[in-house]
């Protein structure tokens, strides 16, 4: 029998917590993954004594079983993997259940970053998926994760491998919320919509009380199983070692009105033992819950806002959109940027772009600048957000102090690294890239901004090696609610093909990348400094070092329009980038 044909039965009652019950068997405050070589007997003690509770599904003792947490090689995690599942299943034949079937899910907790990619870490993921698959497992579980960022891909390749039984479980805190700041109802609803997933729910950072008043206000019809497996309460630090208080009873009664709302998998976590989840399973009505089918959610996407998009308000059919990049100063004295919005409004510029700290070089907020130029020039403000200097949260509070003081518009990347030289003192965060925060907003937009959404778009890197991922970059982030895009800039006929190329593969709106360079030295800047943009050797050498400041605007402002002559058939408009903030070579580009 399969987990899904016993789910059709009844309820299945799952463990509680490996990592309590062994500090308190041994008395040690450290990762119980290392008993995997170290205590096997006591690792299948600790499942036997689970099974004989009432669990009839037990997890692998592998939840911080990674190279960040073990600080080990990805053999050495495989290695790991394998004992500890086959410490499971002898535990399992040791417990000589024999009429029963007792599962076994191979145990998966979050990563740290680390400094790795995220490509880096999802193929960490599937190794660690595929490592639980080589032994035989039929049900995996992601456990305690603050969103599907990092393993929505994973979860979907690895189905494509094997017909795993995929559980997902997220961790909120008394509130409803994850460390993401997505809601509980958010979190629901996103897994339900991944075909991969055949399980969602909740476990770790809650107690059974809240999590109760949670799950009773949400609608639980997602057809999905569904899990629980709360904390037993909440913990106090004594003697540097987090403690629960022991309430067997009250997290059995618990347990049972939440049991009663639908929950198909129910067990415990952190603070729980046996103790609590054989009160548990004599608690709770074992009979199975029918599920309906999900029902069409009413939500209001990102895509629903296409008709309201402030970004291309006033625009008429073929009319070209015209934004312009003003740096931010890198001190106090705001002057100059405020003469320059004020000439590019007179020069009836649309939108005006603050990049966020570009190259990783500290400039004023990109947003609170944005808030100055709207409130005093009265022109429309794109602020860049990038993920390289704050986390899920910090990325969120900004988003709102944004909305809320009228800055609705907003260009996501994911931003340079640190420079070499200060990364001891300054570091990067990158929670996530560009199309988790795209994904953010697009969760912001359901939540918070449900009567006036935000709209974001990215960048374009039209000279990325291989440009059929720039096509699936752009494709992802259009699917995360991106509705326009910004290339880099363009100076060959070369650059002009490879930009069409793209355009006639994503249905989407591109303003084409224009830098009017404005010397030879700063041609060879942009050439050997700015990886992205493609400037050739044949344009550094249309400059010379003898030529005066006016000679060499002329040389950039005619690259500027001929560029603008070759892409005007196919592009929705121009995104400037002049160089020292000479807005008044714009004037000469758009004679």
């Amino acid at each position: 029998m399969t987990i899904q044909e016993d789910l059709k039965l009844h309820k299945v009652i799952c463990d509680g917590a490996f990592g309590t019950y062994y500090n308190l068997l041994t008395g040690i405050n450290e990762l119980p993954e290392k008993a995997n070589l170290e205590q096997p007997e006591l690792v299948k003690r600790i499942h036997k004594d689970y099974i004989l509770s009432g669990a009839r599904l037990i997890r692998t003792n592998t939840f911080a079983t990674n190279t960040q947490a073990r600080g080990c090689t990805e053999a050495e995690v495989k290695k790991e993997i394998q004992i500890a599942y086959q410490l499971a299943k002898e535990a399992v034949l040791e417990s000589h259940l024999q009429d029963e079937k007792i599962y076994i899910a191979g145990d998966v907790g979050p990563i740290s970053r680390g400094g790795q990619t995220i490509k880096a870490l999802q193929a960490e993921y599937e190794m660690i998926c595929d490592a639980f698959i080589e032994m035989g497992a039929e049900v995996l579980v992601f456990e305690t994760f603050p969103d599907l960022v990092m393993i929505e891909e994973v979860i979907k390749r690895v189905k494509q491998k094997s017909n795993v039984f995929m559980m997902v479980q997220f961790c909120i805190n008394q509130y409803g919320y994850s460390a993401s700041g997505l809601s509980a109802k958010r979190l629901l609803e996103q897994a339900s919509q991944i075909e991969e997933i055949d399980a969602v729910g909740f476990n770790c950072g809650i107690g059974p009380g809240h999590l109760y008043q949670i799950l009773k206000k949400l609608d639980l019809n997602q057809g999905k199983y569904l899990t629980a497996l709360p904390n037993a309460s909440y913990p106090k630090l004594r003697q540097n070692r987090m403690v629960f208080m022991e309430n067997i009873d009250y997290f059995a009664q618990q347990m049972k009105e939440i049991a009663s709302l639908g929950i198909d998998l129910i067990g415990g976590c952190c603070g729980t033992t046996p103790k609590y989840i054989e009160a548990l399973s004599g608690a709770i009505d074992l009979k199975a819950i029918v599920h309906r089918a999900r029902h069409d959610l009413q939500r209001q996407e990102q895509n629903s806002t296409k008709d309201k998009n402030s970004f291309f308000e006033g625009k008429q059919p073929g009319e070209k959109m015209i934004a312009v990049e003003l740096s931010p100063p890198p001190d106090a004295n705001y002057e100059k940027i405020m003469d320059a919005a004020n000439v590019l409004k007179r020069n009836g510029v649309d939108i005006i772009t603050f990049p966020d700290s570009p190259s990783g070089r500290m400039r004023a907020d990109s947003i609170l600048m944005s808030v100055k130029v709207a409130n005093e020039v009265k022109i429309n403000v794109l602020p860049h957000i990038c993920c390289r200097d704050r986390n899920a949260i910090a990325i969120r509070s900004e988003l709102l102090g944004a909305h809320i003081n009228g800055v609705k518009n907003v260009l996501v990347i994911t931003g340079d690294p640190v420079p070499v030289m200060v990364r001891e003192n300054v570091k990067s965060v990158f929670n996530f890239d560009s199309v988790g925060v795209m994904k953010t907003i697009q969760e912001m937009n359901y939540e918070q901004f449900k009567e006036d959404p935000m709209i974001y778009g990215g960048a374009l890197n039209y000279n990325r090696r291989n440009i059929e991922k720039e096509v699936y970059r752009l494709q992802k982030k259009i699917a995360a609610g991106a509705q326009f895009f910004l290339s880099q800039p363009l100076f060959t006929s070369e650059d002009v093909e490879k930009l069409r190329y793209i355009k006639s593969k994503v249905d989407t709106k591109i303003l084409c990348g224009i830098m009017p360079l404005v010397s030879q030295r700063n041609a060879n800047f942009i050439k050997n400094e700015m990886s992205d943009i493609h400037v050739t050797e044949d344009i550094v050498n249309l400059f010379s070092p003898e030529m005066s400041r006016e000679e060499g605007e002329a040389v950039g402002v005619n690259i500027a329009r001929q560029m603008i002559a070759e892409t005007k058939d196919f592009v929705d408009g121009y995104y400037f980038s002049i160089p020292f903030n000479r807005v008044y070579l714009l004037e000469q580009i758009m004679k």
